[in-house]
């Protein structure tokens, strides 16, 4: 197959489907060109080493991206986050409407308005496209709390109601969210539900990085890894490690990353005295699996919201791929995995007492129970989220897509 493939976000931004899933599917025999933008995620500011062009063509270990303008922005202002996606959308499309006919399917990783850009690039050469669900908008846009996104609740949905109709198929990363994409009148059989997994080759510790700066020794180690956002609700868990160091003295919580709520879990750690908190920028993705290593606890919180209850966030893979024991603070599906497999603890969203509560209940386990919960989480990993797992079931769902188009061409 030749496969076009259009995602905002791209190496050297954090992704689940980058540069590994591209290299997966040209070593299965595929050609793959990937559409992106200039990386400006998840800080808003053009990494170093690149600046907005017109275009800039690179190649990333033999495979070809094509990177396009946007406007870089990811903080609290919903002016700037809609000039990000509609920026990145017109120049994909643009882009891509002249290169659409090389290839056999065209995919496009969230948001939803890559796929209007994938309409457009499909709209001449009558190439199918999918559209990877991730977050389901316009759901996840007005939970972000950003001002004007309720106004803009209707447009959204009828956005994401022509992307559907037009799509050939659409992957979901749960069960859940196929489930709502039915209960919006998506055929069913146009829906593919593949799991994320974890980069595994970050998941697996170098014990190169030099981990002192974290203070890691003589304490109980809880980290958190990842967005600083504000659907994550990160202040529970700043929260709730204050609390929990009353019965656990040697308890320390660790939240690694970078985000729009960086600066206010800061000024919370200094407002409540919680001493026993670290709040560290972000790390290259080949130091994050020794960071986790050295961790007694992997953590995870999201807002309570019947929205969260129908995803699994990506650290949830990827924490079960590192083999430690997993404190969710999230409701439904997410913590199911990872209580069916007795890889942790789950407690509801929001609640500081409960989770502090699990935090000292961690504390306090032996050793090997740990190891165990652990060990537990890594099998349940390899059994269900494997990478291998979803690059054949991600292959197969292209196939179907162009077999159905070429069929209704016949």
């Amino acid at each position: 197959m030749r496969i076009l493939y259009i995602t905002q976000w791209f190496e050297p931004e954090p992704t689940v489907k980058g540069i590994v899933f591209a290299k997966a599917l040209a070593e299965r025999g595929h050609q793959i060109e990937i559409v992106t933008g200039f990386p400006n995620y998840p800080s808003g500011k053009t990494y170093p080493g690149y600046r907005i062009r017109y275009y800039k063509r690179e190649v990333m270990d033999g495979i070809v991206v094509h990177r396009v303008p946007l406007y870089p922005s990811h903080n609290g202002s919903s002016v700037g986050r809609i000039l990000n996606y509609f920026s990145f959308m017109a120049s994909a499309a643009l882009f891509s409407v002249f290169r659409a006919r090389r290839f056999d399917v065209v995919c496009c990783y969230p948001p939803i308005t890559g796929g209007l850009a994938a309409i457009v690039a499909t709209w001449l050469s009558r190439r199918p496209f999918l559209i990877d669900i991730q977050d389901l908008w316009p759901d996840s846009v007005v939970k972000s709390g950003m001002a004007g996104t309720q106004r803009m609740e209707k447009i959204l949905a009828l956005m994401c109601k022509f992307v559907y109709r037009r799509a050939a198929g659409i992957v979901a990363q749960s069960n859940g969210i196929r489930t709502r994409l039915i209960e919006r009148g998506v055929a069913p059989g146009k829906i593919s539900v593949i799991y994320n997994w974890a980069d595994e080759l970050a998941a697996a510790p170098s014990g190169l990085a030099d981990l002192s700066s974290y203070g890691f020794d003589g304490k109980f180690n809880i980290v958190y890894g990842g967005n600083l956002g504000r659907v994550q609700g990160l202040d529970v868990l700043v929260r709730a490690a204050h609390l929990a160091r009353q019965k656990a003295p040697n308890l320390q919580l660790l939240l690694i990353g970078d985000g729009i709520e960086s600066e206010n879990l800061k000024q919370l750690v200094q407002h409540i005295g919680a001493d026993n908190v670290r709040i560290s920028p972000g790390v290259p993705r080949t130091m994050i699996g020794d960071i986790f290593a050295a961790a007694d606890v992997l953590a995870l919180h999201l807002w309570s919201d019947p929205l969260f209850r129908i995803t699994i966030p990506q650290k949830t893979q990827f924490y079960m791929a590192m083999g430690k024991p997993i404190l969710i603070g999230v409701e439904g599906e997410a913590a199911e995995y990872v209580t069916q497999a007795d890889a942790g603890v789950a407690v509801p969203s929001d609640n500081v007492e409960a989770m502090a509560d699990a935090m000292v209940q961690f504390s306090k386990m032996p050793k090997d129970r740990l190891a165990d919960m652990g060990r537990r989480g890594r099998e349940a990993y390899l059994r269900m989220f494997s990478f291998a797992i979803a690059i054949a079931q991600t292959e197969s769902t292209f196939q179907k897509a162009i077999e159905v188009t070429r069929g209704r061409a016949t």
